[in-house]
Parts: C-alpha cells; sequence; structure tokens
C-alpha cells in the first residue's frame, strides 16, 4: 500500500501500526518451540502485558486486533480492558506451523534437524518441521493487518497482538522486504513491540523492538 505525497501531507502522522508480542510463556522460559501450539501466559507474561497495555493505552489506539492463540489472546485483553476497544481474534495472525519443531527446545532442533535448521538460518525457504513457509505466514497474515488498517481514521493506530515470528515476516512483507532479509530485523522480547508508519513512500518501520514509549526523531531523519 502506497501513498502520494498530497495524501500524506493532509494526514500529518499518517496511519500508524503497532505489532505487539504476547507475554511470557513457560515454553518461551524453556526455549521451546511453541509454533501454533496453544500456550498460556505465565503470571509474569500476565504482569508484562499489563505492564505494556499501560503504555500503549497511552497511544489512544483506534482499534485492537490479535492471533486466538491463547497468549496473544490474554495479552490483547489488557489493553482492550484500559482503552474500552473490542479485540478482534484472526487465527492468520497465528504463529508459524513448524510440526515436528513444536514442542521440542532449541538444543533439541539442533540435534536432531541441525542441516535444516542451518539452512533456514541463511535464509532459505524452509518448512521447519514439515510446517509453513516464512512466506506463507506473511501471505496469511499481512493481508489482514491492512484490512483493518484501511478501516482505520487517516492518522488513526492499529495494535496487532501476535507473535514474534510472525510479526517479522508480516513487517517484511508490509516493507517490502525480499524474504531472505527478513530475519535480519531480529527478534522481539515478550510484550515488546514494533511500530510502522505511514509515509510519503509507503509503510517505514519507525520502532523495533520497543518496550518504552517512543522518543520523537530530531535530526535529518524526521
Amino acid at each position: 500500500m502506497t501513498v502520494s505525497g498530497a495524501d500524506t501531507a493532509k494526514r500529518g502522522r499518517g496511519r500508524r501500526l503497532i505489532l505487539w508480542r504476547h507475554g511470557q510463556t513457560s515454553w518461551n522460559v524453556e526455549r521451546r518451540f511453541q509454533g501454533s501450539t496453544d500456550v498460556e501466559l505465565t503470571e509474569t507474561g500476565v504482569g508484562q502485558a499489563r505492564r505494556s497495555a499501560r503504555l500503549l493505552a497511552s497511544l489512544k489506539p483506534d482499534a485492537i486486533i490479535a492471533s486466538d492463540l491463547k497468549r496473544a489472546a490474554a495479552t490483547a485483553a489488557e489493553l482492550a480492558a484500559l482503552t474500552g476497544l473490542e479485540v478482534a481474534l484472526d487465527e492468520a495472525l497465528r504463529e508459524t506451523y513448524a510440526g515436528v519443531w513444536q514442542g521440542l527446545t532449541h538444543q533439541e532442533i539442533i540435534a536432531r534437524h541441525g542441516e535444516e535448521y542451518a539452512a533456514w538460518k541463511r535464509g532459505e525457504p524452509v518448512r521447519r518441521g514439515g510446517g509453513e513457509l516464512e512466506t506463507e505466514v506473511a501471505e496469511r497474515a499481512a493481508p489482514v493487518v491492512l484490512r483493518h488498517a484501511e478501516k482505520l481514521p487517516e492518522d488513526g493506530t492499529l495494535v496487532v497482538v501476535s507473535h514474534g515470528g510472525t510479526i517479522r515476516t508480516t513487517i517484511g512483507r508490509l516493507l517490502g522486504l525480499e524474504s531472505r532479509h527478513w530475519e535480519s530485523l531480529g527478534g522481539l522480547s515478550n510484550c515488546c513491540w514494533s511500530v510502522i508508519g505511514e509515509g510519503v513512500r509507503g509503510w517505514r518501520l519507525l520502532e523495533h523492538n520497543a518496550g518504552t514509549l517512543p522518543e520523537p526523531v530530531l535530526g535529518d531523519d524526521d
């Protein structure tokens, strides 16, 4: 989605997407690959979601959408409670399905599927554990985000509560990056977020793996 310079000037800030990762789960602590497995938040994860929700509520979002997996839905519910907004749950925002990798620890994946893991890290298209390609995740998630973004006011904010892999691939797709470069975006910590803003030449990454409210950009890049 691109907009003209005139359109952006009319809008001022333009629309903004906040892609927020869910809080901590027990499998996160154990470094166990979750994928589409429906794992709940830990007590720590609930606390993370409540803290982050207080910050994000101050940005006055216009809409919230979320993965229907428990860890994302529960995280989104904390923001909904503060803003009064309803959460639109969508299975298209779920984490990557990773077949037999799901439930394995990081070390177990390397030990049992080392070549597959190395190929994925090199940026090759790999069906991890016989599951989805990263491009397939982007193809299901990015259109949902764009569809809800189109409903926003001209300078509105959409919060997307999802999962680390799905957020990274969605950002890569929206920014127009080649899929082999998506890994260069890096991961998101639990309950941290990335922000994409609407600019003259399309979507632009404004923040990544943030856990505090943004400071204004002062300089030639503003």
